[in-house]
């Protein structure tokens, strides 16, 4: 009955999670500022100690993002020092961009006006005002030169609503369906 129970419990907190997921976000325990923007389901996106991670205003996270707050390694020394844990905090400051499928270690912080890029798995503390991608993460340019360069290839859509900018993108790459 207990496992029936939990089941169900998952099964409302995937539901949940779909249909407001800032509600869903403040109710597991995530710290976070004003303008928190998710673009894809939440859950198990913060991991199983979600009241460990702060995130600072004008966030943004794509979809398949981890946040993970405990090295998992430790189980398989538990036999020889029982009460071995380590977890540690994620601090994510104010204007950061988190790429699809980006992971956040452990006792992280990143700073104001970053891009972590797509895939990019962050192991070390992230310095304002730049860009990090890879396995592990490292720096690859800073917020202003990404900023000079996008502004240079931007196809100048980006103020118009989701049906606006998928017609004039199909209108812009000749799409005829």
């Amino acid at each position: 009955m207990k496992a029936v129970k939990r089941k169900l419990k998952k099964v409302i907190e995937l539901i949940y999670s779909r249909v407001n997921r800032i509600k869903y976000v403040k109710r597991i325990g995530v710290n976070f500022g004003k303008n928190l923007h998710i673009y894809g389901n939440p859950f198990g996106m913060f991991g199983s100690e979600p009241w460990c991670i702060t995130l600072g205003d004008n966030v943004h996270i794509t979809d398949g993002v981890r946040f993970i707050t405990h090295d998992g390694g430790t189980l398989i020394f538990r036999h020889i020092v029982p009460d071995l844990e380590i977890t540690k905090p994620i601090k994510v400051g104010n204007y950061v961009y988190f790429g699809t499928r980006s992971m956040v270690m452990p006792g992280v912080t990143i700073g104001d006006n970053c891009i972590i890029a797509a895939g990019a798995v962050v192991t070390k503390d992230v310095p304002s005002g730049t860009v990090v991608g890879g396995v592990p993460a490292r720096v690859i340019k800073t917020t202003e030169e990404y900023f000079e360069k996008i502004k240079k290839e931007s196809l100048h859509l980006g103020h118009l609503k989701y049906e606006e900018k998928d017609k004039a993108l199909k209108k812009y790459y000749g799409y005829n369906k």
